[in-house]
């Protein structure tokens, strides 16, 4: 039987497709707008920045979200053209102030991550240190001997690996953050975080040894 077409009725609806080319264009739209935000904002989680930056940008696909890597390329970049010399005066500062604060807490076993690790910190970034003990209380007794003032902040995410408590105090100006975790923690739940220990970030700031001719 013949079917009538009505009004322009198209007939029975196709599944919509998206466009590739359009996806990855608007992956990279929003992978440019979450770096500007981290670096002009302050944003340190890159999950808040590229969906903060897919809303503005009114992105309602999932596979139009950029990976972390993709944010990361295009914050080198920006901070590449924007920061240059600020930023890797800013990030000698931070690493040194890793390595004080590091010293400091010796005993509890502390490791450098995010972003003054990898490279990206910017204007607004912590010092990102981890740390292991057998109570938060005993961390912020040590503290408290010390005369060193710090803030409770809430941990991140709530996950079994959560940190147990984190404090952010200012190390001769520079924001630093400690996320405590239990003992037992560092061994089965965070090797597969990037991070070092203090030896590595001393290595960091080791001028490079010149080639031989």
């Amino acid at each position: 039987m013949e079917r009538i077409v009505i009004d322009g009725d198209p007939g029975p609806s196709m599944p919509h497709r998206a466009n590739p080319h359009r996806t990855s264009i608007l992956r990279r739209e929003i992978a440019a707008l979450a770096a500007r935000m981290m670096a002009e904002d302050g944003i340190q989680d890159y999950g808040f920045a590229k969906r903060k930056a897919a809303r503005q940008l009114g992105a309602t696909e999932a596979d139009s979200l950029p990976t972390n890597a993709e944010i990361e390329a295009e914050l080198r970049a920006w901070q590449a053209i924007y920061q240059d010399e600020e930023h890797a005066e800013r990030l000698v500062e931070m690493r040194r102030a890793a390595i004080e604060v590091m010293r400091l807490l010796a005993e509890f076993r502390p490791y450098l991550t995010g972003a003054v690790l990898d490279g990206t910190a910017g204007r607004y970034s912590e010092v990102d240190i981890e740390i292991y003990s057998e109570s938060a209380k005993d961390v912020e007794i040590f503290f408290l001997n010390r005369d060193l003032r710090y803030e409770h902040r809430e941990p991140r995410r709530a996950a079994p690996d959560a940190a147990e408590a984190v404090l952010v105090f200012d190390w001769n100006e520079v924001p630093i953050r400690v996320s405590i975790y239990e003992h037992n923690v560092d061994r089965h739940s965070r090797r597969s975080t990037e991070r070092i220990r203090l030896p590595g970030v001393e290595a960091l700031l080791q001028p490079q040894s010149q080639a031989t001719p």
